[in-house]
């Protein structure tokens, strides 16, 4: 966001003292006039100054896959397009999954042509759930629409409003207070009186929020986390919303959200993915950016490119061009590189490591069971699986194989494991 910085905390600068102005009646007017004093406006300006720090340097990078350093994420952020609501029905079942996957004649997910621009969908709704696989890009998109916001008309959001990023992972408990951690959030850096500063804003419709990954609320608390947010957004539906869930947990559980999905990524999505990455990467590296997309375009090179239609992936086949000038001949060398990251790496990324499940059950052993779920599937030819079916099979492996801990139940290995997470 370098060159923008200035002209960012002006715009916030300016909502925040509107706020002030406007609250003439209310707690904060008594104490200070309708006129805002120097210190109070300096007061304000410096909040603001901070808030935007502190949200670019939260959100505003990318590091991901062992990256040696992280990148600014407008640097090697490519716009993502959104499938409309019909493009979820296949997702339904997973009979309806498999049908519309096998007449796709592709390896994709991709059931649906109907796509529009992420940010223009962003700006027409004001209650957005954003689904996708894992590694899809949505947590990206979340925190690109915070900086788009953060711009105000130096951006491409269009609504006059303060970004506020919450991850639904780090809720301790179901009873956690959506007011209190968005108060806090401000408070954090400095605007003056937090408490009446806040909920003045959502009065009057003056914040976005970014609920990310309701996929990560355990099971337990999912119930009660749904209600409150729902119950929240009730109480202050003057402002803008949007969450992400991943696509196998979402059961359309708000009932004022418009879900959309995001696309796989295109040809074009993935060349400007990778012209930006290399270009952040440096000058000198501008080079092998049009190289890494002519390897990845030749047919022999066809299952890397289906990879490459999702970003975290993307971004792993740029990690393995940079360092080694090609791609693996061997595919299946390239596919088991794939799949550590998204047992290791993303789940890294996630924290789902925490967890006390993985005291039994290790990287290694769910690599061997996965593959015998694999197999299995591929002697039925079967691509899909209904959770039940699922569950059993987990639950036979844990019986049949001696290093697995017998102590743990296929249900508790679906929710917990990484696996699950990128179903």
């Amino acid at each position: 966001m370098t060159g923008f910085e200035p002209l960012i905390v002006s715009s916030l600068t300016g909502i925040a003292t509107q706020i002030f102005r406007e609250d003439v009646n209310g707690p904060i007017g008594k104490l200070f006039s309708r006129d805002l004093s120097e210190d109070l406006r300096l007061a304000i300006f410096k909040a603001s100054q901070r808030y935007v720090k502190r949200y670019t340097e939260r959100h505003g990078i990318l590091k991901v896959l062992g990256m040696q350093k992280p990148l600014d994420l407008e640097s090697v952020y490519t716009g993502v397009r959104l499938l409309e609501h019909q493009g979820l029905k296949p997702f339904a079942s997973a009979q309806s999954l498999e049908a519309a996957y096998r007449a796709q004649a592709q390896r994709s997910f991709q059931v649906s042509r109907t796509a529009l621009s992420g940010i223009e969908v962003a700006n027409q709704e004001q209650f957005l759930m954003i689904v996708g696989g894992p590694g899809a890009g949505k947590s990206t998109f979340l925190r690109r629409i915070g900086l788009e916001a953060l711009k105000q008309a130096q951006g491409h959001y269009q609504h006059r409003v303060i970004p506020v990023f919450i991850e639904l992972k780090q809720l301790g408990s179901p009873s956690f207070d959506l007011l209190a951690i968005i108060t806090q959030e401000l408070a954090n850096c400095g605007f003056p009186r937090a408490d009446e500063f806040t909920q003045r804003a959502l009065k009057k419709g003056n914040l976005i929020i970014l609920f990310d990954g309701l996929d990560e609320v355990p099971a337990s608390n999912l119930g009660p986390v749904i209600e409150q947010i729902q119950n929240f957004v009730d109480r202050y539906d003057q402002n803008r919303y949007i969450a992400s869930c991943r696509t196998a947990a979402y059961r359309s559980n708000f009932r004022r959200f418009t879900d959309v999905a995001i696309a796989e990524f295109d040809d074009s999505q993935i060349e400007a993915f990778i012209r930006h990455w290399f270009m952040a990467q440096g000058e000198k590296k501008l080079g092998l950016a049009q190289k890494c997309w002519e390897v990845l375009s030749r047919l022999e090179h066809k299952g890397a490119r289906e990879l490459a239609q999702t970003p975290l992936l993307l971004t792993f086949l740029c990690l393995v061009y940079d360092r080694s000038q090609h791609f693996p001949e061997n595919r299946a060398m390239l596919y088991r590189k794939a799949l550590r990251i998204m047992l290791e790496e993303w789940a890294a990324e996630k924290r789902i490591f925490q967890d006390k499940i993985y005291q039994g059950l290790d990287t290694d052993l769910e690599e061997i069971l996965l593959a015998e779920i694999a197999y299995g599937a591929f002697e039925q030819g079967q691509l899909f699986f209904e959770q039940r079916d699922l569950v059993d099979r987990i639950q036979t492996f844990l019986m049949s194989n001696l290093n697995a801990p017998r102590r743990l139940s296929g249900e508790a290995v679906l929710e917990r494991s990484p696996s699950s997470k990128a179903s």
